[in-house]
């Protein structure tokens, strides 16, 4: 500050914390879940997945699931908190798609996370009970108009797009 200069005020932005949210969706069945978890931990990742295999799917032969290179996207966290033979129950009817490094895009999850974005989490919200709230009654739409997911992303488009991860024919 200097004599004759106006007042300067920072506005100073204060994270007042962070959670992360999980989201599985049925692209052409138009099934939606979300969770807020306080982290984003092995045993959270592991307990969302027992809940998709056990809650959601428990009749499913397979559910596919197509999802990014997080480190605590492996089997080793089941195994971390589920007795063997559980761990080993719910792989068995896992089958995993990891998408490319910086690939997140071709994730539909991640597709999925911005329409939530700009539907429902256009401000801020001042605690997880709040965003557990509105993320309840969002997933509710969705899971009521039974909102599919037109995925028009196709292999020629991909041997374009990712020339460099296919191989020349």
């Amino acid at each position: 500050m200097r004599p004759s200069n106006e007042q300067k005020i920072d506005s100073e932005y204060i994270r007042n914390g962070t959670c992360s949210i999980f989201a599985f969706i049925e692209p052409l069945g138009g099934n939606h879940h979300v969770s807020v978890r306080e982290h984003r931990t092995d045993t959270d990742w592991a307990e969302e997945i027992k809940y998709l295999s056990d809650v959601m799917y428990p009749d499913a032969e397979k559910n596919i699931l197509v999802m990014d290179n997080l480190n605590t996207h492996k089997p080793a966290s089941l195994y971390k908190i589920f007795p063997p033979a559980g761990a080993r129950r719910i792989l068995k009817r896992l089958e995993k798609h990891y998408t490319p490094k910086h690939g997140s895009w071709l994730d539909i999850a991640e597709i999925e996370l911005s329409v939530m974005t700009i539907q429902c989490l256009d401000r801020r919200l001042d605690n997880i009970t709040d965003l557990r709230s509105e993320l309840e009654a969002w997933e509710a739409e969705r899971n009521d108009k039974h909102a599919t997911v037109n995925w028009q992303f196709r292999t020629g488009d991909a041997r374009i797009k990712l020339k460099s991860l296919y191989p020349v024919l």
